[in-house]
């Protein structure tokens, strides 16, 4: 499903992948540990498209992932960022304008199935007709975690998204994606939600190996 091959990446004259190789298999719920500076985030770059390695290559469904692919590999994926960039609309604005988009447009952006996954991710139905620069950030990361859902897609990049959420909802929010058994899960976390369940691997990207 996921392969990084070889890959040598610097960035600003400093070394983050040295003949580095990695592979997700389809369906795996994959955790990347290690502190700031290990390439943790450049991984997804890698993936997406937004860096390309110096030596190496990607390869996503078994294809490259090059200047000529890489479009329609980001429309297979749904990617949660750190800093939850969501715009400053309202709540129910950011929704209308997701599912405005002509790749969206034939997915269910109902305010029925909107209500629903707020309902289960205990969010305040009036949060619709918030600002979302007025959210908390554990209300913007369930808003986020919301609109990857109903993108439909079967791969899920999930960078520290259950960071400013309380006990309760970091555990619903991991089991919500690990329990999806055709969900590929590759996701940035210091969580024990995450690092601790037993059908999570966890890649230690200081070592370079996966954890026993």
């Amino acid at each position: 499903m996921i392969t990084f091959e070889n890959i040598d990446l610097i960035f600003d004259d400093k070394k983050i992948f040295s003949d580095f190789s990695l592979e997700i298999a389809q369906g795996e719920k994959v955790v990347f540990l290690g502190k700031s500076g290990l390439g943790k985030s450049s991984l997804f770059a890698l993936l997406l498209g937004f860096v390309r390695p110096q030596r190496g290559r990607v390869l996503f469904d078994g294809g490259p992932v090059d200047e000529h692919t890489v479009w329609n590999v980001r429309q297979k994926i749904s990617f949660v960022d750190q800093d939850v960039s969501i715009g400053d609309h309202k709540v129910s604005e950011w929704f209308a304008f997701v599912a405005e988009i002509k790749a969206n447009q034939s997915l269910d952006f109902s305010l029925d199935k909107i209500k629903e996954l707020m309902d289960f991710f205990e969010l305040s139905r009036d949060l619709l007709n918030k600002d979302i620069s007025d959210l908390s950030g554990g209300e913007r990361q369930r808003v986020a975690i919301i609109v990857s859902v109903m993108l439909k897609r079967d791969v899920f990049l999930l960078d520290e998204i259950t960071s400013a959420l309380d006990k309760n909802l970091k555990k619903k929010a991991a089991d919500f994606y690990i329990g999806r058994k055709d969900w590929t899960v590759v996701s940035i976390s210091h969580d024990a939600v995450w690092l601790d369940n037993p059908h999570v691997k966890v890649f230690d990207l200081e070592k370079k190996a996966w954890k026993q």
